[in-house]
């Protein structure tokens, strides 16, 4: 016989931030789990009831639990429901990016500007900065060597409210550093991993044959405020990078 679900109080969210509302639900129940307030076994409220009680739409609530789930905090439990898997603990931590982690392997960097433009924002683009869809963004194009061997093909898309960017700059700087030199320093960011072949115009660049694998990765990076600070879309060669996770027993 299981144990009634355990109500989670109701969650403010701020429905004027750029942060999107599954993750403002998600982060606060995760803060609840982490502080033992709902614990490892114990069951949340159905969908339905969890979204009347946090004040959010069903699929706002169905997304959150969803984003839980992959992260390993929640599982579902045929005949069950819901159950917290175990907390884990969250540092505060900047994010890096592909520059920082070569700077940091003593992989000599380097960078080759393709495109350093003002454009419309497409739909993508424009959903994932919560922008009007058209409106002007900053789009970086880069080619990003390790040494003298191209390493990754990377696109980026930044609100012209966050700050101007120069060639040069971007030559001898991540796009971290500089963000973080304006004082726009990225604090939380959404991130999806993924696979696919080459074309013949990315192999070129990225000194591949046509079809190779190459590691995809879209992010998504707020600051400590919630406001976008940029959308990432990159290439990486496989045989040449890989993404490592530190995971632990909890």
């Amino acid at each position: 016989m299981t144990s009634d679900p355990t109500p989670v109080r109701p969650v403010e969210v701020d429905r004027t931030s750029p942060v999107p509302l599954y993750y403002q639900v998600a982060t606060r129940l995760q803060e609840l789990i982490e502080s033992g307030e709902i614990g490892v076994g114990d069951r949340i409220e159905n969908e339905v009831d969890l979204a009347d009680r946090l004040g959010v739409s069903r699929p706002t609530t169905r997304r959150a639990i969803q984003y839980l789930v992959e992260r390993g905090m929640l599982v579902r439990k045929r005949g069950v429901g819901t159950q917290v898997v175990h907390p884990k603990v969250r540092r505060p931590v900047e994010l890096s990016s592909l520059y920082d982690d070569l700077i940091a392997g003593d992989q000599g960097p380097r960078t080759a500007v393709l495109s350093l433009a003002v454009v419309p924002a497409d739909a993508t683009v424009a959903a994932a900065l919560n922008l009007v869809p058209g409106a002007e963004v900053t789009w970086i194009e880069r080619l990003r060597y390790a040494g003298d061997e191209p390493l990754a093909l990377m696109h980026n898309a930044i609100p012209l409210d966050v700050r101007d960017f120069k060639r040069e700059e971007l030559e001898v700087r991540g796009l971290y550093e500089l963000l973080r030199r304006a004082g726009r320093v990225p604090r939380m960011a959404t991130q999806v991993i993924g696979a696919r072949n080459a074309t013949l115009a990315e192999a070129r660049m990225l000194g591949e044959k046509r079809g190779a694998s190459l590691l995809t990765m879209t992010r998504t990076a707020w600051d400590d405020r919630g406001r976008a600070l940029e959308y990432g879309s990159h290439l990486y060669r496989a045989a040449r990078y890989s993404f490592e996770l530190n995971l632990s027993a909890g």
